[in-house]
């Protein structure tokens, strides 16, 4: 049960500052010198915050709990109250500027503080890359679901499905904020489910971008969670395995002086052996975890367990955590990543396939042919490293 105002009004300041608990997580805070303020503690991005309501007795306290629900829902819809007082005070918002590029800004800076530096700069360069040349400009309130799809429709004429509907998305969630801050009534973004080309796969979601890529390679260089975690992580786009055959490494099919991994047959999906050229910097990372795990069985053994292979969420977990959502990014995109890159670069598809481990449709040949290219697929493994390496640094 809530105080009342005959509680707050009567209220004597103490030798130290004090509360008067309300409901909902709000209370009135009475400082030594007797001022009263309203204030609602609450949880954002993982982190205990306090959001000043307003002053007793120029706030009443029914004014103070309709503020306190405003607040509160802002917190439901991933809004950030501080952040948004923030942004107000620095003139990102203004009631005139309601177009659609003013509302954006105002979204990223409110929700920027909960991102991710790479992932916050993915979500804008997405907007001014695909969205702010076409309809920035427009009031937020007029733009048409038809006008969206218009634009959308761009970005899949240069053949970047997943870039279309992520960037969809994104406008969703501009809008999702236009609503709650009262400058749109409805989300257009809704009204175009089932409108654009459907991914391939939503298992595997990946990204083909080659700006998205650096930002995704950078994303995983500032990755703060375990160190083993982070490794396997590193390692994911050199070696274009799947999840399950990464997390099962194990330090005896390891060369790293010949700069080979050679996987047993009963370990692939395919179940065919299968070798693995490792470029310079798949020995690199390799180098820097074996002082950690090669007394063990596995390179990248349980957190719980050494004598068991990392959980086989690991890394998706570690995506999700970076920012990446499930129709951006999945462990197994890094292989759909490689793979069209590599074909667009004009690499032989044999090789391509051959590396990702596909069934060989001639069984006879496939019998033999695990080692077949090595070298092109050597040389290969190295450039397509060197590749990745370079789109980091913002050189592709």
């Amino acid at each position: 049960m809530g105080t009342t105002d005959t509680a707050i009004r009567t209220a004597k300041a103490k030798d130290k500052g004090y509360k008067i608990q309300d409901e909902k997580s709000m209370y009135i805070y009475v400082s030594e010198a007797g001022g009263k303020t309203f204030r609602l503690d609450y949880r954002y991005a993982n982190k205990r915050k306090t959001y000043v309501i307003g002053s007793y007795p120029e706030i009443s306290l029914k004014e103070a709990r309709e503020k306190r629900d405003e607040a509160r829902k802002l917190i439901s819809e991933g809004i950030d109250p501080n952040e948004l007082k923030k942004a107000k005070k620095y003139n990102i918002y203004c009631e005139a500027s309601n177009r659609f590029k003013d509302v954006a800004t105002e979204w990223h800076a409110v929700n920027k503080p909960k991102w991710i530096e790479s992932h916050a700069q993915r979500k804008w360069r997405a907007l001014e890359k695909n969205i702010f040349p076409y309809i920035g400009d427009r009031p937020v309130k007029n733009i048409t679901a038809q006008e969206l799809l218009s634009v959308l429709r761009l970005i899949e004429e240069r053949g970047s499905i997943d870039v279309a509907h992520r960037t969809k998305n994104i406008v969703g969630e501009v809008y999702s904020f236009a609503i709650a801050t009262g400058r749109a009534e409805r989300n257009i973004s809704h009204d175009l489910k089932g409108a654009l080309t459907a991914r391939v796969s939503k298992n595997m979601a990946t990204i083909t971008e080659t700006d998205e890529i650096g930002g995704l390679m950078r994303a995983i260089d500032s990755y703060t969670g375990d160190i083993v975690t982070k490794c396997a992580l590193r390692l994911t786009p050199y070696v274009m395995l799947r999840p399950g055959e990464l997390r099962q490494a194990e330090w005896s099919e390891i060369d790293l002086h010949a700069g080979l991994w050679k996987i047993p047959a009963e370990k692939m999906k395919m179940r065919r052996p299968h070798i693995i050229p490792l470029s310079k910097q798949a020995v690199s990372i390799l180098k820097e975890i074996q002082p950690l795990t090669g007394q063990w069985k596995y390179v990248f053994p349980n957190a719980r367990s050494k004598e068991r292979p990392m959980s086989n969420v690991t890394i998706l977990s570690a995506l999700r955590r970076m920012g990446y959502t499930k129709e951006e990014m999945t462990a197994h995109g890094f292989r759909a990543m490689a793979s069209t890159l590599l074909h667009e670069k004009g690499y032989e598809s044999a090789i391509i396939e051959m590396q990702l481990a596909h069934v060989e449709r001639n069984k006879v040949k496939g019998a033999y042919n695990h080692a077949e290219y090595l070298d092109k697929r050597t040389v290969m493994m190295q450039e397509w490293a060197d590749y990745l390496d370079g789109l980091k640094l913002n050189k592709p």
